[in-house]
């Protein structure tokens, strides 16, 4: 069997998120006719055939669900590979970081910039989507995380734990309270995905109105404070996060039963460069408090 084009598995990746032949080819800017032979080729090639098609539907088979789960990475490493080379071709070294909301930086910056002034050192700010994403598609060398996230292929190096504070509409019963437990929040509409608060899965709480409602997408605090101030929902942050976007319209109000929130360096277990090694280090020795 020839290798596999990196070419058609983009291809193969647009129409399994689309699940729609018309609309993947547009989002690739080429005709559908030849998306089509492009993603035959594809199964010839594996020997597989990866989507079961009818006039009404497009399925991705057994063989193209799997296929889906490989693909990703191997394009994400594939784009990681052609940010670097053409990182290193541009001149100065360029050591990035990635950054979660309410993580000040600043301390492990200027002290990394001391210990090694031979590199240009520049942020990427992360959402909860991609914190762990743009270590494999190359935007970032290592990433400043909040956990929970999927740790296969990392190197992980814990930094400091927060509280975790529930977010408020100011006229909530709830409001100005000195603390809560989880269990005072059954009921609420949860406006974020349940695995990032485990433990109001753990505890068969009703957190989204029986699971009638969806979980909206939100790509920054900001929409999500936002419904929450509008009486849409609640939110759990951690501490520095709730601190930074503090608002008026909004109660954070601390939740005793919820375990910290933990923060972490994250990197690719399978990178070893000399200038990776040196930021691992050097953040065991920045005082943490100091940034939140």
């Amino acid at each position: 069997m020839s290798d596999v084009d990196l070419r058609k598995l983009r291809y193969f990746v647009a129409v399994a998120e689309e699940l729609h032949f018309g609309r993947a080819a547009e989002c690739l800017h080429i005709a559908q006719p030849v998306l089509s032979r492009q993603i035959r080729a594809l199964e010839h090639e594996l020997g597989a055939q990866l989507f079961a098609r009818t006039k009404r539907s497009t399925e991705l088979t057994a063989a193209g669900r799997q296929l889906l789960d490989d693909a990703r990475p191997l394009l994400s490493s594939a784009e990681a590979l052609r940010r670097r080379v053409a990182q290193t071709a541009r001149g100065p070294k360029i050591f990035t970081i990635g950054f979660m909301p309410g993580i000040t930086l600043t301390p492990a910056v200027r002290a990394f910039e001391a210990l090694r002034p031979d590199l240009t050192v520049e942020m990427v700010r992360t959402t909860s989507f991609d914190q762990v994403q743009v270590l494999y598609d190359g935007r970032a060398d290592v990433s400043v995380v909040r956990l929970p996230i999927d740790q296969r292929g990392l190197s992980i190096r814990p930094l400091f734990e927060e509280p975790r504070l529930a977010m408020l509409p100011a006229d909530h019963r709830l409001a100005g309270k000195a603390s809560i437990d989880i269990t005072d929040l059954a009921g609420e509409h949860l406006l974020q995905h349940p695995d990032q608060v485990p433990e109001w899965r753990d505890l068969a709480l009703e957190l989204r109105s029986g699971g009638r409602r969806p979980v909206p997408d939100f790509n920054s605090v900001e929409e999500k404070l936002e419904h929450v101030a509008s009486g849409r929902g609640i939110s759990i942050l951690p501490l520095s996060v709730a601190a930074y976007y503090a608002r008026s319209d909004v109660s954070a109000v601390p939740v005793t039963s919820l375990a910290p929130n933990k923060v972490s360096l994250a990197w690719l277990a399978s990178r070893r460069t000399r200038a990776l090694q040196d930021f691992a280090a050097l953040v065991g020795t920045v005082d943490w408090t100091m940034t939140r």
